[in-house]
This record gives structure tokens, C-alpha cells and sequence, in this order.
């Protein structure tokens, strides 16, 4: 009598709306295995641009004293703090100017975020390296590295770079890595280890999700935001190192 009455219809029409709300598996087992069959090639789809990243920048990975001695150090942008380089970001500066004092590199092209007057990543890198030790003029700024991609097609199209080693944190460098060989640059990367803390989690738990706009890129090559003439600056360094 409980399900016929006038209290009883409208909670029973409403479990029966949310039962045929849920998804059913398919009723044939050809069904069910088309099914799991569907789930597994998208889990694999999903996973073949982390595993191109890796595939394509950890042979390339090296220490500061392994590395092979290339003309031109990329160091990425990583946020700045009051206008002074974040700690990951004076970490890689700092990996920058060993490799600078052990004549692995002898020009540094500094490459970040200059969008807004009151934010200029690549002049904080400058200053930061000069008081290190790194002459100002074996550091040349691209002030429009926005992202990884723009900033390894600007180095290669604009900058005219070839060959370089990147240096970033452990768990970007291997993008850098395989963006910027896609970019046309030889490149080997230089990682700045740090503590696994929370934004070390976050980093790398961001990489999953940046590994498919970085596969998109490495095959639509994409135009950086900006692009522009050719910068001399890294050729004019490198001539003034050598003299």
C-alpha cells in the first residue's frame, strides 16, 4: 500500500529517474568488451604525450658537469616575487652561472614574462646574474618567452640560436627538452633539483596536463605570440666572448 499512496509515488518516481539516470554496461559480453576496449584506448590516447615528453628529453638530461659544452644557456622564466626571482627561479639562475664559471656555456639568454610594465621577468634574471658574477654582456634577454614553446621557437627563429643547453627545474626540463629539439635547437637540459615539497607536487602534477599542449605544438609548430626581427643579440655576445 506504501508504494500506491499519495506520500509514496513521488519518492519512487524520483529513485526511478535516478536509476535510469546512471549509465548501464552493455547488456552482450561483445558489448562489455567493446567497452573496456573503449576505456583502455583512451587512457593510452591520454598518456602518449607524457610519454613522448619523456621519451624525447630524458636522454637528453645531463649534470652541470656532463653536460656537452654548448654556446648559449636557456634559462626559463619561474614567476618573480616583489620583483625579484621566485626561489625556483633563482635556482635556475643559479645553475645557470655554474655552468657559466665551469666554461660549459658563454652566453645566457634569459627568456620570460615582460607582458605588463610593472612585470619583467627577463631584467630580474639580469640582475640577479650580474650579481653573481656573470658579465652583463654575456646575458642576453628575450622578452617575450610567455610560454615553452614561444619560448624555444623565439630562441631558434628569433635569436638564432642552434645549440644550447636548457636549464630548468627536474620536473620541466624534459618539455623543455622535447619542445625545444622540435624548435630545431640541438638542446640538452640541466635540472635544478629541489626538495619534493608541495610545489614540487604541483609542478609535476601540472606537467601531465602540459605534455598535451606540448605535443600539439611540436607538431602544428605554432608562431610564437610574438615574433618580429631577427634579435642579434646572442650573435654579437658570442662574438664579444670570443675576443
Amino acid at each position: 500500500m506504501g508504494v500506491t499512496s499519495g506520500a509514496g509515488l513521488p519518492g519512487l518516481r524520483y529513485r526511478l529517474r535516478r536509476a535510469r539516470a546512471w549509465p548501464r554496461l552493455p547488456a552482450t559480453v561483445a558489448g562489455r568488451r567493446r567497452a573496456v576496449q573503449g576505456v583502455m584506448a583512451a587512457c593510452v590516447l591520454a598518456f602518449l604525450p607524457v610519454t613522448w615528453v619523456h621519451a624525447a628529453g630524458t636522454p637528453r638530461v645531463r649534470t652541470t658537469g656532463d653536460v656537452p659544452a654548448a654556446p648559449v644557456a636557456m634559462v626559463f622564466g619561474a614567476g618573480l616575487w616583489d620583483g625579484k626571482p621566485s626561489p625556483y627561479l633563482a635556482h635556475r639562475l643559479d645553475k645557470a652561472a655554474d655552468l657559466y664559471r665551469a666554461g660549459k656555456v658563454r652566453v645566457l639568454l634569459v627568456t620570460g614574462d615582460n607582458s605588463r610594465d610593472d612585470y619583467d621577468e627577463p631584467d630580474a634574471m639580469r640582475a640577479y646574474l650580474t650579481k653573481r658574477g656573470v658579465p652583463d654582456g654575456r646575458i642576453v634577454s628575450d622578452f617575450a618567452g610567455f610560454d615553452t614553446w614561444d619560448s624555444c621557437a623565439r630562441a631558434k627563429r628569433i635569436f638564432g640560436v642552434d645549440r644550447a643547453v636548457l636549464i630548468s627545474q627536474d620536473f620541466h626540463i624534459r618539455r623543455a627538452v622535447a619542445l625545444c629539439g622540435a624548435a630545431g635547437i640541438d638542446a640538452y637540459g640541466v635540472g635544478a633539483g629541489e626538495k619534493h615539497d608541495i610545489t614540487w607536487l604541483a609542478g609535476g602534477a601540472r606537467e601531465v596536463l602540459a605534455a598535451g599542449k606540448a605535443a600539439l605544438d611540436a607538431v602544428v609548430r605554432p608562431s610564437p605570440a610574438f615574433l618580429g626581427p631577427h634579435e642579434p643579440g646572442v650573435e654579437r655576445a658570442l662574438e664579444t666572448a670570443e675576443r
